[in-house]
């Protein structure tokens, strides 16, 4: 029998008008007069974002392969198709979709499906052969200024490939149509524009993991956690009590930061302010959630925090914050879309330089649902196990 049984079986006590929205209430004042106290851990809260972001912004840079690419098959000729297989032989682009009108082009590059989008107009290989000069587009998600900037880089090399076969059996032929790439949402190839936005996540993920998964952790060393056993109060209220003051803590974080990012490296917010503040504060519950769980597993606070440095290490590497998350082997694509961070880095990248809508980031946005709701069932079944 729990701690609440016996005590509610041994008093018949009557459950009060608004009781789970008063305890959490007291809940959340005893929290947030603990994190008033601890001094220390509040000035790393506005601390970290700020040096990390100074620093890691500077520094980070990659490059990457086998990129997703869409293309935008106008005609289906013999020439069409050899110049995209020499595309797709430059070990930088993978066909991944193909699409029959703009809008669908465009709004795969938008949405993050692709990075790449190649276009071959209505009656390429006739232009060609009449000597016209044609012009094929390739379009590139220049948000990775490093990974846009390699792969165009190789596409003057796949001209001479293609026509070696189709029209030309002797030296290598004049350029017989022309190439144009056009650099989408970062034409400057600025690393700042691509980094700055995923530090939001990253920073975001490693302060809120750390504090929570502390909380509980801390209440076992202090001898308090005895108190909260004793009182009739339910593990949703306490973790709806210790989650809800960090959830204004990470916002005012998540505002620090972006801040800094327009202010000092001038990244541009060309999406919903209301949309990016939403789902900033899906991901910060997301991540508080599993700090929680994290702290119901461990029995001190040395455990969470290393458990919370196992977490964090993959969610950087396996994001697509230090590469794109493409470009990376299929199995460690499997384990990224199992991490918060993932989804976030596409959010906030999408919204801040693309302009992208809440429609445009539906899966993203369910994805952080899920594994918020997988988290808290997983942290309320451990705790009450703890009561019992």
């Amino acid at each position: 029998m729990s701690a609440n049984e016996a005590y509610r079986q041994n008093h018949d006590v009557k459950e009060p008008p608004f009781g789970f929205w008063w305890r959490s209430y007291a809940m959340l004042i005893k929290e947030f007069i603990q994190l008033r106290r601890d001094r220390v851990s509040f000035a790393m809260i506005v601390m970290l974002p700020v040096m990390q972001l100074v620093l890691f912004g500077f520094a980070i840079n990659t490059t990457p392969r086998n990129l997703p690419t869409a293309v935008l098959l106008q005609e289906d000729s013999d020439l069409a198709r050899s110049v995209l297989k020499a595309i797709e032989n430059t070990a930088y682009f993978r066909f991944t979709r193909e699409v029959h009108t703009v809008a669908e082009f465009d709004d795969l590059l938008q949405s993050g499906k692709v990075l790449f989008g190649v276009e071959i107009p209505r009656g390429f290989e006739r232009s060609v052969r009449r000597g016209d000069k044609p012009a094929l587009l390739v379009a590139a998600d220049a948000t990775d200024p490093v990974a846009a900037g390699s792969a165009l880089g190789a596409l003057g090399a796949i001209v001479q490939t293609a026509l070696e076969h189709d029209l030309h059996t002797g030296d290598p032929p004049s350029m017989p149509f022309e190439i144009r790439t056009h650099a989408r949402y970062n034409p400057a190839a600025s690393s700042r524009l691509n980094i700055v936005p995923g530090l939001v996540g990253t920073i975001l993920t490693m302060t809120m993991l750390i504090f929570t998964a502390l909380s509980v952790t801390r209440e076992i060393e202090r001898g308090t956690m005895e108190n909260l056993l004793s009182m009739p109060i339910k593990p949703v209220e306490v973790m709806f009590g210790k989650i809800v003051p960090y959830v204004l803590v990470g916002f005012i974080q998540a505002t620090l930061i972006v801040g800094i990012g327009v202010l000092l490296f001038g990244v541009p917010i060309l999406g919903s302010l209301f949309t990016l503040a939403l789902l900033s504060t899906l991901f910060i519950t997301t991540n508080l959630a599993i700090g929680y769980t994290f702290s119901t597993i461990v029995q001190n606070q040395l455990q969470a925090m290393q458990l919370s440095m196992m977490f964090f290490l993959p969610s950087i590497l396996l994001s697509g914050f230090m590469f794109p998350f493409a470009g990376m082997p299929v199995w460690a694509q499997y384990i990224g879309e199992g991490l918060p961070l993932t989804h976030y880095v596409r959010i906030v990248r999408a919204i801040m330089l693309k302009g992208a809508t809440l429609q445009n980031l539906q899966y993203d946005t369910i994805a952080l649902i899920a594994l918020m709701l997988l988290a808290m069932t997983i942290a309320v079944t451990r705790f009450r196990r703890t009561l019992d």
